[in-house]
């Protein structure tokens, strides 16, 4: 089964964007992995194309419409054929996005996601919850802060999903290694020249011993871990002493 994005957006020009690149825009040429960005506005009900209206109870903003949201929502579940997606609303008010929650997303759901993004005010709630309701519609945030819409956080998520793909990473262990996959920040890396600037590689680095460069590294996620996000070093201590 291939994992399959579907991208429900005002912007569908947006994509595939940054994802075109790099390891993800390789995954996709080689068909790893495949991408549907579909125009909400091809689902709006009138000859103007009208997605969005103004709240009910006053308020800046428009909102967009259920009706319109929903007919979006149905044709992107029925493209996946009874294959189960996961079906992801990008909202500051959902979820936060971590590593595991990427990897429940791609292993729980291997034919892909159906991503809606928000635009304006957001969508009308009752589509939300019927979603939510009726197929499990996840709503899922990048963090506290606002962005102009849905789709910069969708690029995200599914650049997230798909370095975990076989095939899109070279080595399993560059995955394992890496921020939150230890529930640590990452080691810091090093390479050539040996001295820069007079700042010298770590001499333990050259000592071809394995075992003493992964005590070393494992100790330096400790502490990167612990100077910067003091959240994530008091998880790892609880679930350490567990």
């Amino acid at each position: 089964m291939i994992w399959r994005a579907t991208v429900l957006t005002l912007f569908p020009e947006m994509f595939p964007g940054p994802l075109g690149h790099s390891l993800a825009g390789r995954g996709l040429s080689q068909n790893i992995w495949q991408l549907n960005a579909v125009n909400i506005r091809d689902f709006a009900l009138d000859k103007h194309k009208t997605v969005d209206d103004t709240c009910f109870g006053g308020g800046a903003g428009m909102v967009l419409k259920p009706d319109v949201v929903h007919a979006a929502l149905q044709a992107g579940l029925e493209s996946y054929q009874g294959a189960q997606p996961s079906i992801l609303y990008m909202t500051p008010r959902g979820v936060p996005l971590t590593q595991n929650k990427v990897h429940s997303l791609v292993d729980t759901n291997p034919a892909g996601s159906i991503i809606l993004c928000g635009r304006y005010e957001g969508v009308d709630d009752r589509v939300i919850h019927h979603w939510r309701e009726h197929h499990g519609l996840q709503e899922v945030s990048l963090g506290d802060y606002i962005l102009s819409g849905g789709e910069m956080a969708a690029l995200t998520v599914i650049d997230a999903c798909v370095r975990l793909l076989p095939g899109i990473v070279n080595t399993q262990e560059s995955l394992e290694s890496e921020s939150f996959e230890l529930d640590l920040l990452e080691f810091p890396h090093y390479t050539k020249p040996q001295n820069w600037q007079n700042q010298i590689v770590p001499e333990i680095l050259l000592s071809g011993d394995h075992k003493k460069i992964a005590a070393w590294r494992h100790n330096q996620a400790e502490q990167i871990t612990k100077e910067r996000r003091p959240d994530l070093w008091q998880a790892y201590l609880n679930k350490k002493h567990c």
